[in-house]
């Protein structure tokens, strides 16, 4: 009688051992237990050593560290019906272990799914350009939009990198001949800006000349001795009767 009490008890001692060690868990800095008993909420566990009784609880564990989710390649008309392509980088994390298990089925495929509608629907709201010159803007508005959403489900999301705006060929052209006819303007513009100065600059100099009593038989005798230096052609200069007479000459006979 004490054999079979004594084995009765041995058996169900190692019956018990499997139970005891799956009771165990450990869990690492970076995580956390959601626990249920019963199929009811009982709290959040971790980290460290967490008994967990069988049958009666259940855990879910939840990754804290941030999570790098690479939001696949969405079309996107553009405020200006141009079509391109654009995927994006989200960079987010669990601050809320309980409402990330409870209230959303899936909140990595819930992130992603929300991030894709997101994408598309405010890149949908700017013109091309801006997409190419004003990514920083653009993603400071993707991740507030996403940041808000995704409060109820107890994630915080950090950044949103749009990495890459794809275009057909032919809008590649386009923007190739446009930007090449604003180098032309621009071009044009400071030639513009260039003789107006030039312009204005001779005016001033032509009025300094028509003002300075001589100036102008010296100037007449500078482009003389510029034109004499050039010994490949022969030039005939009209010769104002005023140089022949000298200045003193010409205003002895205006007097």
């Amino acid at each position: 009688m004490i054999l079979d009490i004594g084995f009765g008890l041995g058996a169900l001692f190692i019956l018990l051992i499997p139970l005891l060690v799956s009771a165990i868990r450990v869990l690492r800095e970076y995580e956390r237990g959601v626990m249920f008993q019963l199929g009811r909420f009982w709290g959040v566990k971790g980290p460290g050593l967490v008994i967990v009784i069988p049958l009666l609880q259940q855990m879910v564990r939840v990754d804290l560290r941030t999570i790098v989710l690479d939001v696949p390649t969405q079309d996107v008309i553009s405020r200006d019906n141009v079509s391109v392509k654009v995927n994006a980088v989200i960079y987010f994390r669990v601050v809320d272990p309980e409402r990330a298990i409870i209230q959303v089925a899936n909140f990595m495929e819930a992130t992603s799914q929300l991030a894709q509608t997101t994408l598309r629907a405010v890149l949908g709201k700017h013109e091309l350009d801006e997409m190419l010159a004003e990514r920083e803007r653009l993603n400071v508005d993707i991740q507030q939009v996403l940041d808000a959403q995704t409060d109820a489900w107890g994630i915080k999301v950090a950044n949103v990198e749009i990495k890459h705006v794809d275009l057909d060929e032919s809008m590649i052209r386009a923007i190739a001949r446009q930007a090449e006819a604003e180098r032309e303007r621009r071009a044009k513009v400071i030639h513009a800006e260039g003789e107006l100065q030039a312009s204005e600059k001779l005016q001033q100099a032509a009025l300094v000349l028509s003002q300075q009593s001589g100036a102008m038989q010296l100037r007449y005798m500078q482009t003389l001795s510029a034109i004499a230096g050039d010994k490949s052609s022969t030039i005939v200069f009209p010769l104002p009767i005023e140089l022949l007479t000298g200045p003193g000459k010409a205003g002895a006979d205006r007097v």
